[in-house]
């Protein structure tokens, strides 16, 4: 037999726990280098698990390939950083909090690569996982 899990005001928010400073700094200043992919690869290898920086990355490229690569990478990264921070499956990670935003943007990069490619299925799972996340998602994004 499992426990089943009954919630008076709807699903937990998982929160992620913020990034350290050092890494928020050095992310800034390789978005202002003069060639910022490099710099911005540079933050993800120094720290892997910041989803902010794989975001950027996948922002940062023009092969979508690549994008989707970096999309993906933080994607997964978040999945494990959710988990450790209590998220089982099931319930709201919200943009509203600062701290998720590496992820969902992450997420939200790899479903519109995703569709950029022609990986439908993809493209739809991420969306519908964006929606379920933060009901307050646009359904467009």
């Amino acid at each position: 037999m499992t426990d089943v899990n009954l919630y008076r005001s709807g699903p937990p928010d998982t929160v992620l726990p913020p990034e350290p400073a050092d890494a928020e700094a050095a992310l800034a200043a390789a978005l202002d280098a003069d060639d910022p992919i490099p710099a911005i690869g540079a933050v993800c290898a120094q720290w892997p698990t910041f989803l902010a920086a794989w975001a950027s990355l996948g922002d940062a490229v023009d092969q979508p390939a690549l994008a989707y690569a970096a999309y993906r990478t933080g994607y997964h990264r978040g999945l494990d950083r959710l988990r450790a921070s209590g998220w089982r499956g099931s319930g709201f990670v919200r943009w509203r909090n600062e701290t998720n935003q590496g992820f969902l943007r992450a997420l939200g990069g790899l479903q519109a690569t995703a569709a950029a490619i022609g990986e439908t299925d993809e493209d739809e799972r991420c969306a519908l996982f964006l929606r379920q996340l933060d009901p307050e998602w646009p359904s467009s994004a």
